[in-house]
């Protein structure tokens, strides 16, 4: 027997975390002198939160000890089960190099236990759409070979694009220059973030004001769109949510009525992309 684990930058809801039954690692945010640990939404104020980022307080994030690595997976193993580990993108973080290092010493107090891990190569609800269907193979009694086969299946089919309202926030994670963010905030250009086979994120496009940018989504959902209605499709939106529910509307309009949820942007997520920021997630004939 093993138990299925998620970590909160997968971003599914708390109740949907509960109801699938996942062991939940929640990730760091620290907001001036305080840490917090994202909830998954249960007790958290986003409005509050991306209020304050547009004030001009500047979140940051953090990785994990490999202290807090072992309070999550020793006692799991200490009553005898295995752990199978859905993470997001080892790209975006170097919490991960704790991870190994307290999976290599468990391995070794205890050796006849198994302890996998697989890397979405996503992050946010990108992410969390992996993390939802592989919950669902686990709550049906796949194996972990037979886990890991579905998950290799479908990562390379989950397409996650984001759309940023202000460049502030991706040049200070580096993501653009100085230059380009001054240039690009008053000219109204709208970058689109986009993760590849790789895990990286990357600028892939960019348009001018709001309404182009989220039709350019609309787009690669169309070209590159597969078996919309049989899986969820997510949109995620920080403190903007007027604005995501006419996009999508427009999705409807466009696709028909599809099994689409919206969600806030979590203030792990939030604290690098900033309030504004709108994401589409679907089912793709590859990334």
């Amino acid at each position: 027997m093993y138990q299925l684990f998620c970590d909160s930058n997968c971003e599914l809801w708390h109740t949907t975390v509960k109801d699938l039954g996942l062991n939940l690692i929640r990730m760091p945010y620290i907001v001036g002198d305080d840490e917090y640990f994202y909830d998954m939404g249960e007790n958290t104020d986003f409005k509050a939160f991306f209020d304050n980022m547009r004030k001009g307080a500047t979140p940051k994030t953090a990785a994990l000890n490999e202290y807090a690595y072992t309070e999550y997976f020793e006692p799991i193993l200490a009553r005898g089960e295995d752990i199978y580990y859905i993470t997001f993108s080892h790209q975006m973080s170097g919490t991960f190099n704790a991870m190994k290092n307290v999976i290599a010493q468990l391995k070794e107090k205890y050796p006849e236990r198994e302890i996998r891990f697989k890397d979405t190569k996503l992050i946010s609800l990108g992410s969390g759409f992996v993390t939802y269907y592989g919950a669902l193979k686990y709550k049906e009694g796949a194996t972990m070979d037979e886990l890991d086969a579905y998950l290799d299946e479908i990562i390379p089919h989950t397409a996650c694009y984001f759309v940023v309202d202000d460049l502030t926030y991706l040049y200070r994670g580096g993501r653009v220059s100085g230059v380009a963010r001054v240039v690009g905030n008053l000219l109204g250009i709208k970058p689109i973030l986009h993760f590849n086979d790789e895990g990286k994120i990357l600028n892939i496009n960019k348009a001018k004001g709001r309404k182009k940018a989220l039709d350019t989504l609309l787009g690669y959902m169309r070209d590159k769109g597969s078996e919309l209605d049989k899986y969820k499709i997510y949109v995620l939106q920080a403190d903007c949510q007027a604005e995501a529910e006419s996009f999508i509307a427009s999705i409807k309009a466009q696709f028909g009525e599809l099994d689409i949820e919206i969600q806030p942007v979590g203030p792990v997520i939030g604290a690098h992309c900033g309030p504004g920021t709108i994401g589409l997630i679907f089912h793709c004939k590859e990334r």
